[in-house]
Parts: structure tokens; sequence; C-alpha cells
């Protein structure tokens, strides 16, 4: 009789146990540093990251398994060809690697966004909420049941409201915190009872074995079977605000310190993404014929709510920047939906897998330097209207520069190469699988888009006018004055704009590097 015992592939687990055991000994060290130290805690999360996105390094040939169930507990496929990790609930193959590359890259560049610039918040309670959000970030696309799948993202978002409401005496702040506390407890009630739908049509969890039983079922439990899987790809659409589950979005991003905002925007959106594409592509995959098509009306509408909401703001608006760019992150999401609506009608759904990916870590990079800048005009203009951008150029040539960048590369605009590059190849991805209405109607957002993105960047170097009341315009500040603020600029700030520039300019260089990478996400 075979041993019940196994070993642990610790390597495998390193990048999500990283940021765990780091946020416990974070909070612990916050209980004996004095206020005036509270500052190391911050470069030691920022190398706690770095330390985790390297831990990645021995894992690159994406064979690395663990938590398996053993020989005699295997449920057979009924191809009688088990893959090796289908009855394992943790695999880091190449897509694990490539998404735990993206959200360990934004939680880092999140805490260097952080550094010096969230001062009025308490430094333990901030870094073990940002690190055990990370860590479950990490965990998700590694998952391979529906029950570890939903605890990592559980752990994703848990500490995120925290970290949106952490702001105490704010009452955007605690607005915000609500609404997304609100929607997602909602959503996770949805994929909770979907997940035990499925459970009693196959009587298992893990994925592969899920799409086999879902294939197999008995008639009796096809109904109930194909109930749960709409209940939980409802919840996940929730998690990732797809219209028309987006009304949490602008409030939230609003409402919290920025550096939350572009965490939730980039890493929140790209656990969430990794769990649809897990649940959809592997367990669903018998009901790629419908969830193909909701997926493709989901983008559409989508894309389509996220660029008109965005173009509805105004440049007098509080805090009206941060409300463009979340109703842009709604946009973005539409578009990274084009992929995976195409995925069901492919033999193979690597390459739409890959295109998704792809355009997720392209928008990571821009997004994330788009919130730096952000952080940046905060500083002195803490109203955060678009108007406060208007002649930024004047007063800080490279970041305004550096926002210009960002902003075209969104737009898909050159010299934004990379960001045309993923929206090609996105474009093509419905064209190639017969989309043809979808490709049509992202075309029209692209344009819709356009307008609201030039808008912005055309203020940057617009002659600078008088300052409203109650707002220091960057524009109007002195010489001396300028200078002062641009010494006093967080060196973590400073980073994070420096290396998402960097990354952009490269990346739209040689696009193709991005998408070949991404090309070795294979499920």
């Amino acid at each position: 009789m075979p041993s019940l015992v196994q070993s642990v592939d610790w390597t495998a687990l390193a990048p999500a146990a990283i940021p765990a055991v780091l946020a416990v000994a974070v909070l612990v060290a916050d209980l004996f540093l004095p206020k005036e130290r509270k500052e190391l805690l911050a470069w030691v999360t920022v190398g706690g990251l770095a330390l985790a996105a390297l831990s990645l390094i021995p894992l690159r040939a994406g064979r690395h398994a663990t938590f398996c169930l053993t020989d005699e507990k295997m449920r057979p496929l009924h191809d009688g060809q088990a893959t090796a990790t289908a009855g394992c609930s943790y695999a880091a193959d190449h897509f694990t690697l490539v998404v735990q590359a993206l959200v360990l890259g934004g939680a880092l560049l999140t805490a260097l966004l952080s550094v010096n610039t969230q001062d009025d918040l308490p430094a333990g309670e901030y870094w073990f909420l940002l690190l055990s959000s990370a860590a479950g970030a990490a965990l998700l696309p590694a998952s391979r049941d529906l029950a570890t799948l939903i605890v990592a993202l559980e752990v994703t978002t848990l500490p995120a409201f925290a970290l949106v409401g952490l702001r105490r005496g704010d009452r955007l702040s605690s607005e915000a915190a609500l609404k997304f506390f609100l929607s997602s407890v909602a959503a996770t009630a949805v994929s909770l009872l979907g997940i035990s739908f499925v459970y009693a049509a196959t009587g298992t969890l893990h994925l592969a074995a899920v799409a086999d039983g879902l294939a197999h079922a008995p008639a009796q439990l096809a109904t109930l079977a194909k109930v749960g899987a709409a209940l939980t790809l409802v919840g996940f659409a929730f998690k990732l605000a797809a219209a028309p589950f987006h009304f949490w979005v602008p409030d939230t991003y609003a409402g919290a310190p920025l550096p939350v905002a572009a965490y939730l925007s980039v890493v929140g959106k790209a656990a969430g993404f990794s769990g649809l594409i897990l649940v959809s592509v592997i367990a669903f995959r018998p009901y790629d014929d419908v969830w193909g098509p909701t997926f493709g009306v989901l983008a559409a509408l989508t894309m389509t709510v996220g660029n008109v909401g965005a173009l509805r703001q105004r440049p007098g608006v509080e805090r009206g920047a941060v409300r463009l760019l979340a109703w842009s992150s709604i946009g973005q999401a539409g578009y990274l939906l084009v992929p995976l609506a195409a995925a069901s009608d492919a033999d193979s759904p690597a390459h739409e897998i890959g295109t998704t990916v792809a355009y997720a870590l392209m928008y990571a990079v821009v997004n994330l330097g788009a919130f730096a800048v952000a952080a940046l005009v905060s500083r002195t203009a803490p109203l955060g209207r678009l108007s406060d951008y208007r002649g930024l150029y004047a007063s800080r040539p490279a970041a305004a520069l550096a926002l210009g960048f960002f902003l075209l590369c969104l737009a898909g605009l050159p010299p934004g190469i990379i960001g045309l590059f993923a929206k090609v190849a996105v474009f093509s991805s419905a064209v190639g699988a017969q989309h043809g209405w979808l490709a049509v109607i992202m075309a029209v957002n692209v344009v819709i888009a356009l307008v609201y993105y030039l808008r912005w960047t055309a203020l940057l170097f617009a002659r600078p006018e008088g300052a409203p009341e109650g707002s220091a315009s960057l524009a109007e500040l002195p010489a001396d004055g300028g200078a002062t603020a641009v010494s006093r600029t967080p060196v973590g700030l400073v980073a994070a704009i420096a290396l998402t520039a960097a990354a952009g300019i490269v990346l739209s260089g040689a696009p193709q590097l991005i998408l070949r990478y991404a090309q070795g996400s294979l499920l």
C-alpha cells in the first residue's frame, strides 16, 4: 500500500510563500520599531517582493506541481490519459509563471509608489495588507482546483478592502471600501453557490477532472452543472468589473490611496483574469459554445461602457484624473475579454491565452506608470483634477513626457508602439476566430478612447493658466518652488516612473518580445 504522505515542493510555492511569510514578519516588526524607523518596513517589503520575483527563475522549466492526490485517489479521465497535474491543487506551469511575474512585478512597483508617500497611513498594517494580497494574487494562477482558486481570490481581495479604507476619517475612502466590500461579497457568494452546484454534478473540484465530469455528466444533472458554471463565471465577472458589474470601480479608485488604486487596476485585474481563464478554458471547456459568445457580449459591453465613461470626465472634477483611469481600466478589461471569446472556437486556445496575457503585461507597465505620475502630481495638487495637469511640461518636463508616453501607449499611438502592437494582436484574434462584429465594436471603441487620451495629453503641453481656487497648479509654481518640489520627490516614486518608462520604451522598440514571452503561457 503506497504511503499517503507526500513531500511539499517549496520551490514551487516560493513565489506565494515569500510574501505571506514576510507579511507576518512585517506586522510583528512594526510593534517594536520606533516611528522614525518605520520607513525600514517599506524597504523590507520592496526587497521581499523582489526576492519573490527572483524565485520564479528556478521554475522557468514549468514542470513543478504539489499538493497532488495519491495514485489510488486520482480520478481517471475517460480518455485514460490523465496529465501530470490533473490531480494536483498547485501547478507552477508556464501560465502560472508568466502571471506570477506580472502580479509580483505590479506589487513591487506599488510598493515603490508607496514609499514615503503614504505617511498618513499606519505603516505596519499597510505593508502587511499589501503583502498578504500579493501572496493571494501569486497563488491564484497556480490554483488547479476550485476550492484553492476561490480561497486565493479571497486572500487577494480581502486585504484590499482594508487597504482602500485604511485612511481613517476620510469619507470618500470609507465609502469606497464599503462599495468594494459589498460588491465583492456578492461576487463570492454567487461563485460559491456555482461551485457547489458544479461539485454536486461532477463529484470533484480539480479543474481537469471537472471538465471530464461535465462532459460526461448524467442527463438529470446536466441543468445543475450548467447553472453552476454560469454562476461561477458571473462571480468572476463581478471581480473583474465587467459591465454591468462595474459600478464599484470609479468610486473605489477615487476614494482609495493612489498606490492602492494602481494596485487594484493592475494586480487585482490580473489575478481575476487568470482565475477566469482557468475556470473557463480548463474546467468549463465542454461549455465553450456558451461561455465563448457570452464573453464576446461582455467584452463589447465592457469596453463601450468604460470608454464612454472615461470620455465624460471633465477637467474641473475633483479626483477626475483617477476616475478617468478607473473608467479606462474598465474599457481595457473589455479588450482583455476579446481573446477569451475567441478561445472558445480554437482547438487549442494557447494563442488566445497568450494574447490576453501579453495585453495584460503591456497594460500593467503603462497603467502603473500613469498612476505613478498621478501620484507625483498629487503631491502639489491634492484635488487630482485633470485641470491640474495643464502646463505640466512647463514645470516638470520629464514627468509630462513620461505621462504623455504612457497615455499614447494606452491609446495605441506612436511612439507607444507596444500599445499598438497589443491592440493589433487582440484585434487579430477576433478576426481570426470569425468574430467580425466584435472586431468592429473594438475598432469603434479604440477611436473613442483616442479622444480622452489625446485630450489629457494635450493638457500636459498647453499654455499654463491661473490655478483654480483651492489648488496649486503645477504649471504656475515658481522656478525655486518647482525645484524644491522635485528635490523632495521620494526616491521610490522616481524609481517607479523610471522603471515603467524604461520598460515601455524597450517594449515599444521590440514589441515582439512581450508576445513571445506570453506565448509561453500554455495551459
